[in-house]
């Protein structure tokens, strides 16, 4: 099984288009210590010729040109891209399906809560229902892709996207609007978990023993926004677990004897993308690599 990481920051990409923070500043003068990032999305393949893309970024089209295993080839139309798994109603997660508007046939693949989300919003009505075939799937059912890849979804624990947060957020809700995925090949498995709000027993349970994580990398800390004037919200509130801290991510999943683990969904802000920074040698030393855009990982 192949995985290719197609984007490894965090929705605004990095640099973010509009911000001069001190990590984006680095990239904006071209410091050789940071790698440009666009936006969270994973491909996985059984065979190289067909491809499940996980969450479909509003970077796609520049993803797929970067990756000549999404290339096109053969027909006049075609393309590797025969599924698509979207892991909840993020823009982040669901713009770059308009990128695949052109005529061409996938299958969508989600919770009913998330592809209710897509149908609910007219402007995906450009993906011709007589070739994007949605299948809702069940938490806790393994689905088959039909290209020798099986998802299964679990909850963790989330909130529902922004567009739709209302005057109470309930931040921590465990249900199909926030999930993870264990995608397997029949022989080996690994579990893609792009946001999570906090790491209860529940969550390690599942994860003991794994042999690789993508997991949720989007801050340092749980205030970094906030400290840097950027937001009045914590990692927390934006439904996401900071790395460090007691109840941050690299102490919470310590014990569970996680084979390799992969930071992903990395914000501009975050300081482990200037490579010889100090919170980039914690995270290295507890045993995690920093994802970057093309980084490919086989199973």
């Amino acid at each position: 099984m192949r995985i290719l990481v197609l984007g490894s920051a965090a929705g605004g990409g990095f640099p973010q288009w509009n911000c001069c923070c001190p990590v984006c500043r680095l990239a904006w003068s071209g410091d050789k210590r940071v790698k440009p990032r666009s936006q969270s999305s994973l491909a996985v393949s059984a065979d190289g010729e067909r491809w499940l893309l996980l969450n479909a970024s509003p970077d796609l089209r520049q993803q797929i040109i970067a990756s000549p295993q999404l290339h096109p080839r053969g027909a006049n139309r075609q393309s590797p891209i025969a599924a698509v798994y979207v892991t909840n109603g993020d823009i982040d997660h669901l713009a770059g399906l308009l990128t695949l508007r052109e005529q061409q046939s996938f299958t969508l693949f989600g919770s009913l809560t998330t592809l209710e989300q897509v149908s609910g919003a007219n402007v995906f009505a450009v993906l011709n229902k007589n070739l994007v075939h949605r299948r809702a799937v069940d938490l806790d059912v393994p689905v088959d892709t039909g290209i020798g890849v099986s998802v299964t979804p679990f909850a963790v624990p989330g909130k529902v996207p922004l567009y739709l947060e209302g005057a109470q957020v309930d931040v921590g809700a465990e249900n199909e609007a926030t999930v993870g995925l264990e995608i397997s090949d029949g022989a080996k498995s690994f579990f893609y978990i792009p946001g999570c709000a906090d790491i209860n027993e529940r969550l390690t349970r599942k994860l003991r023993g794994a042999a690789l994580l993508f997991f949720d990398g989007t801050t340092f800390t749980d205030d970094e926004m906030v400290a840097l004037g950027l937001s009045s919200k914590t990692a927390w509130r934006m439904g996401h677990v900071a790395m460090s801290g007691e109840n941050g991510s690299i102490e919470r999943l310590k014990a569970c004897e996680i084979w390799r683990k992969i930071y992903v969904h990395i914000n501009n802000t975050n300081p482990v993308l200037i490579e010889d920074s100090p919170q980039r040698s914690i995270v290295e030393k507890a045993g995690w690599d920093v994802a970057y855009d093309g980084m490919e990982v086989v199973l």
